[in-house]
């Protein structure tokens, strides 16, 4: 009887395994679409996706289109023929992602978006996206506290066929416009680039010898803002950024960049995976398409908590 007992037990373990196992194949596979893994925004993304869809049972291929449109479009195409479960993509374009993400609705494969919102509705089944509004509101309040309400400051944007680098600045200037005795002498895109934002606040420092703040769209900008003041001797200005990157708390618990707006990239990765497998499991997300994700301000007070884009 004992014996009986414990082959039963047996037997029922292995079809346990053997139904997970096929569970887990039937899945089949998500496609995790980025920038560049240089910048460790897009990065902590897609490993934060890449974790959700596996825990989830479902394979993963993560590819980067470098913001490149063509690059962009290929990669759809990949994941059309790979027989993609789903998508998820952090878009190089508002205007130039509709179209592949409406060839892979048209072949049957639901595309979930984070980041950055495109300029359609109804075509991704959703977008997910930290509130850069009021995140922006946040930093620019803080930048007209450190600025004491007055000064000649610089502004960098991203790219400007990004939503977000529209938005953020918006965000800023609802905040920096309400007082007088604070003046804009430079705005110019970096592109969300380091290297292109060290080159440029060169330029604009050798042509302005008066400079109090740097306000910028992007933690990575910010990164090289700074450094191009330090090596001009100028490491007392104020640079604020956007992002909440491991490199931009350690240069604020340093003393050089003195704020940022932390986005909760990794909880919108993973967020994107779960409405996905929902979709696939029960065909609706339960939620609307598109969902904000409110920011949190990061200062010397809160920078050590921050690690990987997440408080702790």
């Amino acid at each position: 009887m004992r014996k009986s007992i414990l082959l039963l037990c047996v037997g029922l373990l292995m079809l346990s395994l053997l139904i997970g196992v096929v569970q887990a194949e039937d899945k089949g596979l998500i496609v995790i679409i980025t920038p560049s893994h240089d910048n460790p925004f897009f990065k902590t993304e897609a490993v934060a996706a890449e974790e959700k869809a596996k825990e989830l049972g479902y394979e993963t291929l993560s590819l980067v289109h470098d913001d490149s449109v063509s690059k962009q479009n290929e990669l759809f195409d990949t994941a059309i023929a790979r027989g993609a479960a789903a998508i998820i993509c952090d878009n190089a374009g508002a205007e130039a992602t509709i179209a592949p993400v409406q060839k892979a609705k048209d072949a049957g494969i639901p595309t979930f978006l984070i980041d950055r919102e495109i300029n359609a509705s109804g075509v991704a089944v959703s977008q997910i996206v930290s509130n850069n509004y009021q995140g922006a509101k946040l930093v620019g309040q803080k930048f007209v506290e450190l600025m004491g309400e007055k000064g000649n400051y610089v502004e960098l944007v991203g790219k400007s066929s990004d939503t977000n680098a529209q938005v953020r600045s918006q965000g800023f200037h609802e905040e920096i416009d309400q007082y007088p005795d604070m003046k804009m002498i430079a705005q110019q895109s970096a592109n969300w680039s380091q290297t292109e934002a060290f080159t440029k606040m060169e330029s604009i420092i050798q042509a302005n010898d008066n400079i109090k703040g740097v306000i910028c769209g992007n933690d990575t900008m910010a990164m090289g803002a700074m450094a191009a003041l330090k090596a001009a001797g100028m490491g007392d200005v104020i640079v604020v950024g956007f992002d909440g990157s491991n490199d931009v708390a350690e240069s604020i618990m340093n003393g050089d960049i003195k704020a940022t707006a932390l986005q909760p990239c990794y909880l919108g990765a993973q967020l994107a995976v779960e409405q996905a497998d929902k979709y696939l499991r029960t065909g609706s997300t339960g939620v609307q398409e598109k969902q904000l994700l409110d920011c949190t301000l990061i200062t010397e007070e809160n920078a050590h908590r921050l690690k990987d884009f997440k408080l702790e």
